[in-house]
C-alpha cells in the first residue's frame, strides 16, 4: 500500500497523518473546511484541531474528496460519527473494492443505532474489506511520537493483520483482533463513562469514586458489547479497559472536560459551543440507552449521564442516585 487517504482533519485524523507518514509514500488528508485545508497546505500545521504538530512532507491536505480518494490504496475515516454516512455516500463514486476501508471514528449512528463499520457497510455494500481502529490514544501524544498501542479489528482476520502490518511503527503498536463489535462498542461508550468521571473530579468526589466509576462502567460496556455479539475479552483489552482508563483520567480527554464543566454548573449548550472539538459522548449517551433497551441490558451509569445531559438532573444528584441503588452481587 502506497497511498493513504485520511478522511477527517480533526485532531485524531491529523495525528494519524503524522504517525503513519513513514508508512506510506503519500497521505492525502481531507478537511471539510476549505480554508483549513488551504492553511494547512501553506503553514503545514492544523491550527484549529492540533496546533503545534508539524505535518510531514508527504502529507497533502485537500478539501476535495475526489482528490483524496481517487487512486488511494486505503481509506482511513476519522470524521465525527454523525457525518460518516453522508461522507461515505459522497465518496462512493471514487471507491473501488480493492481499497481497504478502516474506521477510526468512535461513536454510534443516532437514527439506526449502527456501529460505524455497519454504517460504512450499508453504504458501500459487501464487496469491500472493512476494519476498525481503536484504543487508548490521545491525538496530541500520538502526533508527538509518544508510545501508543491500539487494536485493528475486522471480521476478516487477514484484513486485520494487513492493517496491523501497514500501520505499526516504532511509536505506534497495532494489535490485530477479530471482534469489531466489541472494539466499536468499547470505543463509543467509554466516552459516556468519561463524562461521569469528569463530574466526579469536578465535584471533588475523590479517587475512590473515579475508580468505582471506571470499574462499574466497564461492566456496563461489557454487558452491552456481549449482548450485541462482542466478546468479554475484547472489553478487557485496549479498546475497552485501556481506552476507558485513559479517557476517564487523562487531562486531554474532551469528554472528561465536559463532565468537569457540568460539575462547575455550566450549561451543556455553552460547553459544546465553546470549542470546535466534538465530544462524542454527549450524543452517544442517548443512542447507547436505546441500544441497551433493544438488548434488555441494564446501564445505570449511562442512564444517569443521560439524565444530567438531557433532563436537567444535577450532577451531584446523579451520583447520589447511583450510590443509593438497591444492593446486589458484584457480578449479578
Amino acid at each position: 500500500m502506497k497511498v493513504l487517504a485520511i478522511i477527517g482533519a480533526g485532531g485524531w485524523g491529523t495525528a494519524l497523518s503524522c504517525v503513519l507518514a513513514p508508512r506510506f509514500s503519500e497521505i492525502r488528508l481531507w478537511a471539510k473546511e476549505p480554508e483549513l485545508a488551504e492553511r494547512m497546505s501553506m503553514t503545514r500545521v492544523n491550527d484549529v484541531f492540533l496546533p503545534g504538530a508539524l505535518l510531514p512532507a508527504n502529507v497533502f491536505p485537500t478539501h476535495s474528496l475526489e482528490t483524496a480518494v481517487s487512486g488511494s490504496d486505503l481509506i482511513l475515516s476519522v470524521m465525527p460519527s454523525h457525518v460518516v454516512r453522508e461522507v461515505y455516500e459522497e465518496m462512493v463514486p471514487w471507491l473501488t473494492p480493492t481499497m481497504r476501508l478502516v474506521s477510526a471514528t468512535k461513536g454510534l449512528e443516532s437514527g439506526s443505532l449502527l456501529r460505524m463499520s455497519e454504517v460504512i457497510r450499508a453504504v458501500v455494500g459487501d464487496s469491500y474489506r472493512i476494519a476498525v481502529l481503536s484504543g487508548p490514544s490521545f491525538a496530541k501524544e500520538v502526533a508527538a511520537g509518544k508510545p501508543t498501542a491500539v487494536v485493528a479489528a475486522s471480521e476478516d482476520t487477514a484484513t486485520a493483520r494487513e492493517i496491523q502490518s501497514v500501520f505499526s511503527g516504532p511509536t505506534f503498536r497495532v494489535y490485530a483482533g477479530d471482534d469489531p463489535t466489541g472494539v466499536e462498542i468499547g470505543g463509543a461508550l467509554k466516552n459516556v463513562i468519561a463524562i461521569g468521571a469528569g463530574i466526579c473530579d469536578g465535584l471533588g468526589a475523590g479517587h475512590n469514586a473515579v475508580a468505582a466509576l471506571i470499574t462499574r462502567g466497564l461492566a456496563e460496556l461489557t454487558r452491552l458489547a456481549v449482548a450485541a455479539g462482542g466478546r468479554t475479552e475484547t472489553l478487557a483489552g485496549l479498546a475497552g479497559l485501556g481506552d476507558l482508563v485513559l479517557t476517564c483520567t487523562g487531562d486531554l480527554s474532551r469528554n472528561r472536560k465536559v463532565g468537569l464543566q457540568l460539575a462547575a454548573g455550566k450549561a451543556l449548550g455553552s460547553i459544546i459551543s465553546s470549542t470546535p472539538m466534538v465530544a462524542e459522548g454527549v450524543g452517544t449517551t442517548s443512542v447507547a440507552l436505546r441500544l441497551a433497551e433493544r438488548y434488555a441490558v441494564e446501564m445505570p451509569i449511562t442512564a444517569e449521564m443521560y439524565a444530567v445531559l438531557n433532563e436537567g438532573i444535577a450532577p451531584a444528584d446523579a451520583i447520589r442516585r447511583l450510590m443509593g441503588r438497591t444492593p446486589r452481587g458484584e457480578f449479578q
